[in-house]
C-alpha cells in the first residue's frame, strides 16, 4: 500500500546515540552521543536499552527547543521480549504511547504512523524510532554471549544504537516525507536465523518496486535508495534481483544499505550490522544531514524486518519478512 502525504510532514529534529563499539562505524561523526558503557551504567542490558531510549529523545527535544509536555505521540520498538526497554523509556517521556515491533523496519514503520497522525491533525509533534542493544537481542535471538559460539560468515552484527525523529507540521526548511509505501509479509522459505540477508532481501525488492511502479518513478528519481539492514550479502541479492528486471550498473549504483556500511570493511563484523537501532541511527543521523546539506534531493529509505521469534525458530518454522518505505525530500 503507497500512502501520498498531502501535508508533507517534517522531521524537525532528530537524534542518534550509541555504544562503545560503535565507535568503530562509518557513520560515528554523525551519531549525537557514543556512551563508553554498553549498558549506560545501568544494572541490567534492557535497563541500558531504555536508558539509552531516553538519551536520544532528550537530546531530540533540546535540538528542538521543546520539553516532554509538548509530544503528542511516541512511537517506538526494540528487540526485546515486548518491547520492555521502550516501555520503560515511554514511562519516562510520558506521552501517548504506541509500541511497534516490525523487528529491524520499525525505524520506519514508526515515522509512516507518526506522518498518519499528522496529517489527520491528531498530532502537532510526534517522536518516531527504533533502538536495539546487542548483548540483549544476542542473548534471545541467538546464544548467550557468553557462550561464545562462533558465527557463520553470513551473520550480521547486532548494534547498540537508536535513532529518533520528532515529527511535525510541513516546514520547507526540514527534510519532509512526501510518501510511503507499508510492505506485506514476504516469505521465500529461509529458516536460518544467521542469514537474515537472504531472508529479507525478496520482502525489500517488493516494497521497492510497488513505490516505484505506484509513484510511476524510476530508480534514477532518487539519490540514493538505503535498505537497512540487509548486510553485504543481502544488499548483493537485492541488486541481482534488480538486474535481472533490466537495472542498469548506474542504476545499482543508486541501492545502498545501512548494515552493509555500518562498519565498512572491518571483516571481523562478518556480512555487516543488523538490529533495529542500526538503520535508525543512520536513517536519522547521516542521510538526514546529508539532505540538509544539499547533497542529496531525494531519497527512499526502506527499513526491513525479519519476524521471527526464539520460539517459531525452535519450531523449525521459516522466517517471514517485511519491509517499509520512505519517500523524504529537500525543497
Amino acid at each position: 500500500m503507497v500512502i501520498i502525504f498531502q501535508s508533507k510532514p517534517s522531521i524537525i529534529a532528530s537524534a542518534a546515540v550509541a555504544g562503545p563499539l560503535e565507535r568503530k562505524s562509518v557513520f560515528y561523526s554523525y551519531f549525537d552521543s557514543v556512551v563508553e558503557d554498553e549498558r549506560w551504567h545501568q544494572t541490567t542490558n534492557e535497563q541500558g536499552n531504555a536508558k539509552m531510549i531516553e538519551e536520544a529523545c532528550q537530546i531530540l527535544l533540546k535540538k528542538a527547543n521543546l520539553n516532554n509536555l509538548d509530544i503528542d505521540f511516541f512511537l517506538a520498538g526494540d528487540l526485546v521480549n515486548q518491547m520492555t526497554p521502550t516501555n520503560f523509556a515511554a514511562k519516562e517521556i510520558a506521552a501517548s504511547f504506541i509500541g511497534l515491533f516490525s523487528a529491524c523496519a520499525t525505524s520506519v514503520s514508526s515515522v509512516i504512523i507518526a506522518c498518519l497522525l499528522t496529517e489527520l491533525g491528531a498530532s502537532k509533534y510526534a517522536i518516531a524510532g527504533a533502538s536495539s542493544q546487542h548483548n540483549s537481542t544476542e542473548r534471545q535471538f541467538r546464544y548467550p554471549i557468553y557462550y561464545g559460539a562462533q558465527k557463520p560468515a553470513t551473520a550480521q552484527w547486532t548494534v547498540t544504537a537508536a535513532g529518533f525523529t520528532l515529527i511535525g507540521k510541513h516546514n520547507p526548511k526540514n527534510p519532509s516525507i512526501v510518501a510511503a509505501t507499508v510492505g506485506k509479509v514476504v516469505d521465500y522459505g529461509q529458516t536460518n536465523p544467521f542469514h537474515m540477508g537472504a531472508a529479507m532481501a525478496p520482502a525489500a525488492y517488493d516494497t521497492i518496486t510497488k513505490h516505484l511502479e505506484k509513484r510511476k518513478q524510476t530508480i534514477k528519481d532518487y539519490d540514493v535508495i538505503m535498505t537497512g539492514d540487509l548486510g553485504k550479502i543481502g544488499l548483493e541479492i537485492l541488486k541481482r534481483m534488480f538486474a535481472e528486471t533490466g537495472a542498469t550498473q548506474e542504476e545499482l549504483n543508486i541501492f545502498r544499505d545501512a548494515g552493509a556500511e555500518f562498519y565498512g570493511e572491518d571483516k571481523s563484523f562478518l556480512a555487516g550490522a543488523s538490529g533495529a537501532g542500526c538503520s535508525a541511527s543512520v536513517y536519522f543521523s547521516y542521510i538526514l544531514q546529508q539532505l540538509k546539506d544539499g547533497r542529496y534531493k531525494r531519497v527512499l529509505l526502506v527499513a526491513t524486518g525479519s519476524l521471527l521469534s526464539p520460539l517459531t525458530f525452535q519450531q523449525g518454522e521459516t522466517i517471514p519478512c517485511t519491509a517499509h518505505a520512505i519517500e523524504v525530500t529537500m525543497e
